[in-house]
């Protein structure tokens, strides 16, 4: 592989800095590097980040390819900076076997514009009932670290106790997709003021927050690691603090959505902003900033969930639930927290990189800029400002709340290992 030079970056948003590429590997960061024959990238100052994690993707394949492949999320993740996503396992089959999830694994070594780790069930057929081959798919080529039901949660705390109790044994976390099922029955939106006018079934807080409660108490008593996905509310907040300051192991991501949007959207009756957990109110938003910018919640993952059109172009009852978040995440959060100044760069990286691919232990990904490191790298344009028009995203879907509106920032290139998947804002 050829050599390339990045030329005057601000590695992490600090000092410009030139980074020499040989190979798959970074050479040497410093000022006035050169390299005869090397393909130059001259950055502007444009910000250098550790190539993105993200912990929560649905990729769709095998089952529903209507919606998203392996290849089209992987462009899509490239598109946004992405170099390694974690796929989740509600796909058809479910991936509850070593064969499926290799199958996932083996498309992604395909396809090649990221890493795909696949995640594995944590019960048979994600029916809650009995667990799945959580070891064999651990010790298969996937080599499986990261267990959910997403999409349902395992609400039965024996099967969820059990679940901890196995991961623990080669250091695998259970994502948990915090919902009693009995208290979001025929749900539709969050509980509040707006569902109240607008008809329209609640979505109690209580319903995530019951969960997250019961689900550190049962880590702190296994002595096992628990992640919670998608937390969106200031109640789960409180929970995850006190967990963490009584020492449990428990990690949290918030989608960039929960980041931006509210359930005041939700009086267009646009089935785009249905979403699961859905949007909740403007104090949960910034509750939400503020614990991601404290630590409390770890890390940004996407929940991209692409649907088809026919899925969301319809009444809001009868509509799915997700929207995609691989291409806009990393402008949404330069929005909600970058230009908030509730993070700096070197933040956005901790969140969005280094904490992600620990939490996942993601070998490779989530690595410092420096020499002898794995040359998995995003730089990012932050001066660019523009309206999101989903006509030119990589994904197969094109649900987004985000079309029309200007955010800041633009991915201009991803290199993974060293190979450029997107250079000046266009796929490899």
């Amino acid at each position: 592989m050829s050599k390339i030079l990045i030329r005057g970056a601000k590695v992490l948003g600090g000092e410009a800095q030139d980074v020499l590429i040989d190979g798959e590997t970074i050479e040497a960061v410093g000022t006035g590097l050169s390299a005869g024959g090397a393909t130059v990238v001259e950055a502007g100052g444009r910000i250098l980040l550790p190539g993105l994690v993200d912990l929560h993707t649905h990729l769709r394949e095998p089952g529903r390819e209507d919606s998203e492949t392996v290849l089209t999320g992987t462009r899509a993740a490239a598109g946004g900076g992405y170099t390694a996503v974690f796929a989740m396992a509600n796909t058809f089959p479910v991936a509850d076997t070593a064969g499926v999830v290799e199958q996932v694994y083996r498309l992604g070594q395909e396809h090649g514009y990221c890493d795909v780790q696949p995640i594995g069930a944590v019960t048979v057929g994600l029916e809650g009932k009995k667990l799945a081959e959580l070891g064999a798919m651990h010790e298969s080529a996937a080599g499986v670290t990261v267990f959910s039901d997403d999409g349902k949660c395992v609400d039965d705390a024996v099967i969820m106790r059990r679940a901890l109790e196995y991961v623990k044994a080669f250091g695998g976390v259970v994502a948990q997709h915090a919902q009693e099922p009995r208290l979001t029955e025929g749900a539709q939106m969050n509980e509040g003021v707006v569902s109240a006018e607008l008809g329209l079934g609640g979505w109690p807080a209580v319903a995530e927050e019951s969960i997250i409660a019961r689900d550190v108490l049962l880590a702190e008593h296994v002595g096992s690691r628990v992640h919670i996905c998608h937390l969106s509310t200031a109640g789960s907040v409180e929970i995850v603090r006190w967990a963490k300051s009584r020492g449990i192991d428990v990690t949290a991501e918030v989608t960039p959505h929960h980041l931006l949007l509210t359930d005041e959207l939700v009086r267009s009756y646009n089935p785009v902003y249905k979403v699961n957990p859905p949007l909740r109110t403007e104090r949960d938003v910034m509750a939400l900033r503020e614990a991601l910018a404290d630590g409390t919640i770890d890390i940004v993952a996407t929940d991209h969930a692409p649907h088809p059109h026919e899925d969301k172009d319809c009444e809001w009852a009868a509509a799915a639930m997700g929207m995609v978040g691989l291409e806009t995440a990393l402008s949404v959060v330069q929005h909600t927290m970058v230009e908030t100044g509730l993070l700096d760069w070197a933040g956005v990286a901790d969140r969005m990189s280094f904490a992600p691919a620990r939490i996942g232990r993601a070998t490779g990904h989530g690595r410092p800029v420096s020499a002898g490191e794995p040359a998995n790298l995003t730089l990012v344009d932050p001066a660019y400002r523009g309206a999101v028009d989903p006509a030119g995203f990589a994904s197969r879907s094109r649900n987004t709340p985000y079309e029309g509106r200007e955010l800041p920032g633009r991915v201009t290139h991803t290199f993974l290992r060293g190979r450029a998947t997107l250079m000046d804002g266009k796929l490899a």
